[in-house]
């Protein structure tokens, strides 16, 4: 018994390395040939055979490819591949058109599970029938991997977080790709899923650049931000994600929307944010309470005084906190005069 497998084995081991030779053999003399023409693709681009132009066009209405130059068919009689119907409104081309929505992540099933019969169906059927389609629709419930009931209720509750932080499509579904990576590798054993949930949305907002805090996360899953801080970073970590630091510049229109701020002081508070980043006082700081401070002195030099309290309250940072990052701004950049020209002008008036 041992004899003849060893046997086979050996017959096993010449056919593969006669298989690799002649692979090798064959790549070798295609190479040879296609460098011997010139190394070029021009022999694989089709052209017409009357005059040598490449100069074709399809002709989806006839079936045909025709020379835009001289005319001649090069073919004829192609398949059509598209719908065979016409529609003459957007409600006949949705009740004719035979494919569902496109695949997503915030489903659990990616948007290309079905359902055992609908309600209005099932009711038409007699008692007997009907009782047999429950039970079957039941069974299709119950036979479900730990996975997809896991995302069925994750992703209900990213959905919920993402609505209540009016967060973009494109950000939910980065968030619900994230989170269905971090299930399928077991990181979520361990950790409460609505943690993992909100770790994945920061990190979503992050990629795409949609300015959102530790804090407004916090606040809309109800999980402690330290511990949201604490997931993200593991996800990231484990996974691969590779997101760059948060710029400053992102929260100044949010922040000026709420504090009611006109335009002129808005791009004023980005000149003077840009010109900290050239002077590298941003670099060591938190974003939010920088892109706060930047705003105050804004409001400030353009004379929409807001208090340190109102603008702290709309970043959710500390008044000690743009308290110090504005004394930095003035003493740094030397805005003291811009203030004091402008106060000047108004007691002037």
């Amino acid at each position: 018994m041992e004899l003849s497998f060893l046997r086979f084995a050996k017959k096993l081991f010449k056919i593969e390395t006669f298989i690799n030779k002649t692979s090798a053999f064959y790549l070798k003399f295609y190479k040879k040939k296609f460098l011997s023409q010139g190394g070029k693709m021009s022999k694989f681009i089709k052209k017409c055979p009357e005059c040598g132009s490449i100069n074709l066009i399809v002709d989806k209405d006839r079936g045909e490819v025709v020379c835009k130059d001289c005319g001649f068919v090069l073919e004829e009689r192609m398949v059509d591949f598209t719908q065979e119907w016409r529609e003459f409104d957007g409600d006949q081309g949705e009740k004719r058109r035979r494919t569902g929505a496109p695949m997503t992540y915030t489903k659990f099933d990616r948007g290309l599970g079905t359902d055992i019969g609908s309600g209005g169906d099932i009711y038409q059927l007699q008692a007997k029938e009907r009782n047999k389609y429950f039970r079957l629709r039941k069974w299709q419930h119950r036979v479900s991997t730990a996975i997809e009931r896991n995302l069925k209720l994750a992703l209900a509750e990213l959905k919920r977080v993402s609505s209540y932080l009016k967060l973009p499509p494109a950000v939910e579904e980065e968030a619900a790709r994230i989170y269905t990576m971090a299930v399928q590798r077991g990181l979520v054993r361990g950790r409460s899923m609505e943690s993992v949930v909100a770790g994945s949305l920061y990190a979503s907002c992050r990629r795409h650049e949609v300015p959102r805090t530790l804090d407004e996360l916090s606040e809309a899953s109800g999980i402690d931000k330290k511990e949201i801080g604490r997931t993200y970073r593991f996800i990231t970590r484990e996974l691969g994600i590779r997101i760059l630091p948060s710029n400053p510049v992102d929260y100044i229109p949010r922040f000026a929307a709420s504090l009611k701020l006109s335009p002129e002081t808005q791009t004023r508070a980005v000149e003077i944010l840009e010109k900290a980043q050239k002077a590298e006082l941003t670099s060591g700081r938190g974003p939010t309470g920088i892109a706060a401070a930047s705003l105050y002195v804004a409001t400030l030099i353009n004379n929409e005084k807001r208090t340190q309290r109102e603008v702290a309250d709309v970043a959710g940072v500390t008044e000690v906190t743009i308290r110090n990052r504005y004394k930095e701004l003035i003493k740094k950049l030397k805005l003291d005069k811009d203030i004091k020209k402008k106060l000047e002008e108004i007691e002037g008036k």
